[in-house]
């Protein structure tokens, strides 16, 4: 569906609209699986969400890995597109704002991160090792001990392998007692990685953002909502009604149980 019928959809709905709600999602095991592309079910259904209320996506991923999952054309489909937990913001197709994480911390630190974090990956021995162990984004640092580049084999070889040897809390337990103090901030989220950075800069970053707009409900849907999951912060905030999900389908059946009966 072009961007202009979405427009179109969207203003013959906007008279019904109640514009003091946002939907807010998180993307990953929320609105797709893991990595994967939005199905044109849940997609079309988002469209039929935004003829209810206001609806906004926040994922810990850059900007154009939730395209490559939520479309091209995301930012004309959703009203607001958080990426980075709100680092990189967009609201009603345009750029609002974006956040560095290389300015806040500074590079000391950064580099005392990396060469710690490349240490102890070098000495974890897994069934593969691929590339791209840090991903350096505007607001966070991603770490993957089997690598970003890993198949989609690989990745749930890596991720059954995680929830027997639990790899990836035992890489943040370290990391917490070697920066303590530092003010940095660990989340796991998805299945091959954890995410870091500044203290408060979790997908609680967005609310604040959103704090001009005065709604008066936002209901937040993630799966990662228990304590050490990237949507646990966001999910017991006070500014949000959290729901908590297993997969798509999930989403989408409490969004019709709210906003369609």
């Amino acid at each position: 569906m072009c961007a202009a019928l979405y427009c179109i959809i969207n203003a013959m709905a906007g008279s019904s609209v109640d514009t003091t709600t946002l939907c807010l999602f998180d993307v990953d095991g929320t609105l797709t699986a893991a990595r994967q592309r939005v199905t044109p079910e849940m997609d079309a259904f988002l469209q039929r969400l935004r003829q209810k209320v206001k609806v906004g996506v926040v994922g810990g991923s850059d900007f154009e890995k939730i395209k490559e999952q939520l479309g091209a054309d995301v930012v004309e489909k959703v009203d607001y597109v958080f990426a980075e937990n709100g680092l990189v913001a967009y609201k009603a197709g345009k750029l609002l704002s974006v956040q560095s994480i290389q300015a806040h911390l500074g590079e000391e630190l950064l580099q005392d991160f990396i060469n710690f974090c490349l240490n102890y990956m070098a000495k974890i021995k897994l069934p593969k090792k691929r590339g791209t162990f840090i991903e350096f984004r505007n607001g966070m640092l991603n770490v993957s001990p089997v690598g970003r580049s890993c198949s989609q084999e690989e990745r749930m070889e890596f991720f059954e392998l995680d929830k027997k040897e639990h790899i990836r809390d035992k890489f943040v337990a370290a990391l917490r007692k070697e920066f303590v103090g530092r003010g940095l901030a660990f989340s796991i989220g998805g299945q091959i990685s954890f995410d870091v950075f500044p203290e408060g800069w979790d997908k609680r970053y967005c609310l604040g953002i959103l704090e001009k707009d005065a709604y008066e409900k936002i209901h937040f849907f993630g799966d990662k909502t228990m304590p050490g999951g990237n949507d646990y912060e966001i999910y017991m905030d006070p500014r949000t009604i959290g729901h908590e999900v297993s997969c798509p389908e999930d989403t989408q059946r409490i969004c019709e149980e709210l906003f369609f009966q």
